[in-house]
């Protein structure tokens, strides 16, 4: 199509991926804009040409990066969730064991949240419009997370699980619904006494607690 090819200046970059600088910016305006009107107008409503406007690229451009509506989509929902673990993993760097690492982290996430808002929504789609991205979004965080808590396990910071697939899926769905709750419906609550609360449970769980006054029975 004559539409995709010829006069656009960014045509040199390939599909395989950005090699230069300037198409590196390139598609992370494009990832940035598409995260924006996917998320203020769903994946339906959303046409490539609002990208493109809000990209500041013409239509040509977009079909370097991406074939369709669809991949660009797939390809934001890989992108958050990359951007999503790299801000945990810089929030929990300076944690002195597993245990501060899970408070750091559940504050940042709602942090995150609170400044990404239109993640929830995109994310939240992708089980309709892509159901392989949405399921990979979470199993990559779900990989990851199993590794730093067997580490974690191995150093004496945490217990041993049971059953390893089930406390991180578990974990990953408390933070999750507190994203929700905390990072969208109410963003004035204060992050730190959220995660202070979240990682009480986590930690101490809800058996009752002896005093030290009383003796374990």
């Amino acid at each position: 199509m004559s539409q995709h090819s010829g006069s656009d200046p960014e045509v040199a970059e390939e599909r395989s991926g950005p090699k230069t600088e300037r198409g590196r910016r390139t598609l992370r305006r494009l990832l940035d804009a598409a995260g924006e009107e996917f998320g203020a107008r769903g994946y339906h409503d959303t046409a490539i040409s609002n990208i493109t406007q809000g990209a500041g690229v013409g239509l040509g451009t977009f079909y370097v990066y991406f074939k369709s509506k669809e991949e660009v989509f797939r390809a934001l929902v890989a992108d958050m969730g990359a951007r999503t673990r790299h801000a945990m993993t810089e929030s929990t760097r300076g944690a002195h064991d597993r245990l501060e690492a899970e408070r750091l982290g559940i504050q940042a996430f709602i942090e995150f949240v609170r400044s990404h808002k239109a993640l929830y929504r995109v994310v939240m789609e992708a089980q309709f419009v892509a159901p392989e991205a949405y399921r990979d979004y979470y199993r990559t965080f779900a990989a990851a997370y199993r590794q730093q808590l067997a580490q974690a396990a191995s150093r004496g910071e945490i217990s041993e699980g049971q059953d390893d697939e089930v406390r991180v899926w578990a974990l990953m769905g408390a933070s999750s619904f507190l994203g929700i709750r905390y990072g969208i419906w109410d963003t004035e609550t204060d992050a730190g006494s959220i995660a202070a609360a979240a990682s009480d449970l986590m930690i101490n769980g809800l058996a009752p607690r002896v005093g030290k006054d009383k003796a374990p029975k």
